[in-house]
């Protein structure tokens, strides 16, 4: 009788039965669930309403339920329907039982075969969404999904923007994405088409799966930015000539000069053994490179990782994400301090001036887009005086990550002004410290 019970408050809206716990973020639970009906496998993504509505957040939701419904595509995770009560909003997704892609390459690059498997999947996929003027807008290896055949399968479109969105320039100007993915036209902030944008992610994602890190890893953000900007980025010995000519075209900083998907698709080497992505592409031997099955690739510290997300949206739609300072800066980097917010960036700047002010003797300076600094000396970079570098960077709507870094002056200054001022100011406002920074 009380195992009777218990399984009938398991299903949902007398349709699903409700199982194991997949994952959890701060607005969302994802569970497996069942179709009592029909015995399908399905995700049950189960949204607190109340937490959403509170950060402003159920637009987003609503824009994602409409163009996963305009995207109906094989490589595409399938969204089945979505339900609501006064307290919840389920989405009931197809279930990619192969879970992410990221989960393969940190076990080693990929075989080329296998990868332009996948990538052939991918371009298709993306060009159907553009074709439906849809851009994903957070392409990466965490929202590429793998169903039980091992075919690819992208997902989380909480970020992805239609071509309503365009302003009468015709572009997006929203920031967001996940840094080591982003285009040089997201970061310089002056406006960008979705679809070359997303072009350019799918060519880090080619490049991950093949090396098996990152290609712009640096010491901290600021600096990969700049290589992003230049797309200064080295290719491993083993890449072929012919997947180098094709990187080139779709790393290319210039967006006008960039690849299109329809020119990808004609590419030798896209089309070499174009049947294969239609089958399984994760097979005995077929998979990783030999040399390194089994262990995360490594070349001078270029390890893939994961770190936290930088995402707003990412929170609800559960993507694990990453720490982001894991893959950028070494441990010891004690002047480095980043965290994120919710608050907007003029709120992040007052909190600067009210440091300035409580300090005495530190002055705030604007050096534009987005960079500030608080600088102790009687004239900007005199030496010994305590200087700190601080740059915000907006990640998505109402989303920002500030980085902090002492350019100059003593450790000790600089540690004081971190406890006894700058961490009271903005302790209202941070929604987490990243990195080496979290523990405090």
């Amino acid at each position: 009788m009380e195992t009777s019970t218990k399984k009938k408050e398991n299903i949902l809206m007398k349709k699903y039965e409700v199982g194991r716990m997949l994952g959890q973020g701060a607005f969302a639970k994802v569970y497996y669930g069942r179709n009592v009906r029909t015995g399908q496998s399905v995700a049950i993504k189960v949204i607190d309403k109340q937490k959403v509505v509170k950060v402003g957040l159920i637009n987003q939701i609503k824009r994602e339920i409409s163009i996963m419904n305009l995207v109906r595509h094989p490589n595409i995770m399938h969204l089945e329907e979505v339900m609501a009560t006064k307290t919840k909003i389920y989405f009931i997704m197809e279930y990619a039982k192969g879970g992410e892609l990221f989960k393969k390459i940190v076990k080693g690059r990929l075989k080329e075969e296998a990868a332009r498997a996948y990538f052939q999947q991918l371009i298709r996929a993306v060009d159907f969404c553009h074709s439906r003027g849809v851009y994903h807008r957070d392409l990466k290896p965490e929202n590429l999904l793998l169903d039980e055949n091992g075919n690819l399968k992208v997902s989380d479109f909480g970020l992805s923007a239609l071509s309503e969105s365009k302003r009468q320039d015709g572009l997006l100007h929203t920031t967001c994405g996940t840094p080591a993915y982003v285009s040089p036209e997201v970061i310089s902030k002056r406006g960008y088409d979705g679809a070359k944008s997303d072009i350019w992610s799918c060519g880090v994602i080619l490049f991950v799966m093949l090396a098996g890190h990152l290609p712009f890893h640096c010491r901290n953000l600021m600096d990969m930015y700049r290589n992003i900007a230049k797309a200064s980025y080295k290719c491993p010995h083993w890449f072929s000539p012919e997947v180098r000519r094709l990187l080139s075209r779709i790393i290319d900083p210039n967006p006008n000069t960039r690849i299109s998907t329809a020119k990808i698709m004609e590419h030798p080497w896209f089309k070499n053994d174009l049947s294969s992505s239609n089958a399984r592409v994760d097979k005995q031997n077929m998979e990783f490179d030999d040399v390194i099955v089994g262990k995360p690739f490594d070349e001078a510290n270029m390890e893939l990782v994961r770190p936290d997300s930088l995402n707003a949206f990412n929170i609800i739609s559960l993507s694990d994400g990453f720490d982001l300072s894991g893959l950028f800066v070494s441990r010891d980097q004690k002047s480095d301090a980043r965290f994120t917010s919710t608050s907007s960036a003029s709120c992040i700047v007052s909190k600067l001036e009210e440091v300035a002010r409580r300090s005495g003797g530190l002055k705030l300076m604007n050096k534009g887009r987005g960079l500030f600094k608080l600088d102790q000396g009687p004239d900007e970079g005199t030496k010994d005086a305590l200087s700190v570098d601080v740059e915000i960077y907006e990640i998505g709507p109402s989303y920002h990550l500030v980085e902090m870094k002492k350019s100059s002056g003593d450790l000790i200054d600089y540690e004081h002004l971190m406890k006894q001022n700058i961490r009271p100011a903005f302790e209202e406002i941070v929604w987490s410290w990243i990195g080496e920074q979290q523990h405090h």
